[in-house]
């Protein structure tokens, strides 16, 4: 963990490895989900009727996403994985502030602070262009 006096060079190893770690695990996570989604629905025919159809309700919150993974169920594992791969940029956001400010550089932390605050206002506020799907 960050202690006082990290270089900056290590404050970027760091975050690189957290990116790393991030994407993996997510995809981990979906390859999984595809496994068992195939497994599961693999020789089913392919819906004809041309339309789209949005994903039900549980596969678009996060409860409901946790839920439908821990069930073991393919689309939610695909989910969650999808999930964390937006997770990890918020926390390389998140974990920059922490640095910044073990680092006492105050103006970073602030503008930090601003880029962490408009994207969890945006992952947390924001409709999909059009209004919502489903």
């Amino acid at each position: 963990m960050p202690r006082p006096g990290w270089t900056d060079e290590e404050v970027e190893q760091f975050i690189g490895n957290l990116l790393r770690a991030g994407v993996l695990i997510s995809a981990a996570f979906v390859l999984l989900g595809c496994g068992v989604f195939l497994t599961r629905h693999g020789a089913e025919p392919a819906e004809k009727d041309g339309e789209f159809h949005g994903e039900p309700l549980a596969w678009t919150t996060v409860s409901g996403i946790l839920q439908s993974a821990l069930a073991g169920r393919g689309r939610g594992l695909i989910q969650l994985g999808v999930l964390l791969l937006i997770a990890t940029p918020v926390a390389r956001v998140a974990f920059s502030a922490w640095a910044f400010a073990r680092q006492r550089d105050w103006t970073y932390v602030v503008v930090t602070l601003i880029v962490l605050a408009i994207l969890l206002f945006s992952l947390l506020h924001g409709e999909p262009e059009g209004g919502r799907v489903g």
